[in-house]
């Protein structure tokens, strides 16, 4: 987020460029919601926009999704929709704890806003996330947990995936020697194009040498340790054209670090997934993969060949794996609406009736506490206290004049 703002800073540098969007006369835009700075270009441009967020809301209560924190696991918690008591204890305490990161988040594009925005007119990241028209994401609940949502918050699910296209004769040769086995796809992702931790090459590199399966890994050649003999049954690639070899008859599981584009690939195209998460949502990511049976993990920590190798057999080999992927997939494919429509439809929608005030909730313009009733809870708490006390006293008056009636008969 640092060099978030730092590039902010830059971009508001250059006024040319923003007075350039601004003279265009845009209907509507649509940002990529990750980076704040870019609420911080729509406010300065004065145009509407669409927030469009790639994978699993990080901080939904920014933008007042409701997120009942006994079933609604907070980001980074690593936790379920199925909580125990102590779960939801530790889910609750993450719950504080991300609205201190968010806070520190939304302070290093403090300095952007003070500069470019004048005194008493400066907009707060909070406030901007909720000028959204909509937001869209592209997640489900395929893979994501059920929660609420708000009227102007749509999921769309994947629209990435598509049909395969045949592979080369190259990758075709390779995948034809593995006969019945198979092949899997190991890719960590593009931004790790190779493992830079020897050790953990070493373990993975053994691992895939005990299995029958061929191996399509995406690696860059010219940086692989030359220390590490790499086993027969590897093919390393710069690049793999990965939706198309999910799409092969042959293929049996994807390794995967777990990004979310990669999982709905394989959700597609019903692959079962081992994970490997290294940072970012890839934890989370694959906590869901777990929890709805269509693929495990191995903290990277604990990479051991002879871990590796079991964990890759026993995915393959448990059907109920490749079972629930192939259900996922149907379900996926027999969605009612293309995420690629829904997407159209919205926004047209949204040009057209110029603006998304009718979705928007209420609670948009409520203050915190009374959003969740703490004003009315300390109202009731109140009363209560003060028909307690009045009652006590009531039945004190009571049994004092009780008592001094006995004690006058008695005498």
């Amino acid at each position: 987020m640092s060099l978030l703002s730092h590039h902010c800073r830059m971009l508001f540098n250059q006024s040319s460029n923003i007075n350039s969007l601004k003279e265009e006369g845009y209907d509507i835009a649509v940002i990529e919601a990750f980076n704040p700075c870019t609420f911080l270009v729509m406010e300065k441009i004065g145009i509407p926009f669409i927030a469009f967020f790639p994978g699993i809301f990080e901080n939904p209560e920014s933008i007042g999704i409701p997120s009942p924190l006994s079933y609604v696991p907070v980001f980074g918690s690593y936790l379920t929709d199925h909580m125990n008591f102590f779960e939801r204890v530790q889910n609750i305490f993450m719950f504080f704890l991300s609205r201190v990161v968010e806070k520190k988040v939304h302070s290093k594009f403090n300095d952007v806003i003070e500069e470019n925005f004048p005194e008493g007119s400066r907009p707060s990241l909070s406030e901007l996330y909720k000028k959204a028209e909509l937001w869209i994401t592209n997640t489900d609940f395929i893979i994501e947990f059920p929660r609420p949502l708000l009227p102007h918050v749509i999921y769309v699910g994947d629209f990435l995936s598509k049909s395969p296209k045949p592979v080369s004769q190259e990758l075709e040769d390779f995948i034809s020697e593995s006969g019945q086995a198979g092949f899997i796809i190991v890719t960590l992702g593009s931004m790790i194009p190779s493992y830079p931790l020897i050790e953990f090459v070493q373990e993975m590199n053994g691992g895939l040498a005990k299995i029958s399966q061929k191996v399509i890994w995406r690696y860059k050649q010219s940086d692989w340790p030359k220390e590490v003999k790499l086993a027969p049954n590897v093919k390393l690639m710069d690049w793999v054209p990965q939706n198309d070899l999910l799409g092969h008859p042959k293929v049996r599981l994807l390794v995967t670090h777990g990004g979310y584009n990669s999982l709905r690939e394989a959700v597609y195209h019903g692959v079962p997934v081992l994970g490997i998460p290294l940072f970012g949502d890839q934890y989370d990511n694959l906590v869901r993969v777990k929890t709805k049976k269509f693929g495990t993990f191995i903290p990277p920590d604990q990479m051991k060949a002879e871990l590796f190798a079991n964990k890759i057999k026993q995915t393959i080999e448990d059907k109920s794996y490749k079972a629930t992927a192939m259900h996922m997939s149907l379900i996926q494919r027999s969605q009612p609406f293309p995420p690629d429509q829904q997407i159209l439809r919205w926004v047209e929608h949204i040009i057209q009736v110029g603006g998304a005030n009718h979705l928007h909730p209420s609670s948009y313009q409520q203050p915190w506490y009374q959003q969740y009733l703490l004003d009315v809870i300390l109202f009731l708490l109140l009363c209560v206290t003060v028909t307690c006390y009045l009652t006590v006293k009531v039945l004190r008056i009571l049994i004092t004049l009780l008592c001094s009636v006995r004690k006058e008969k008695t005498h």
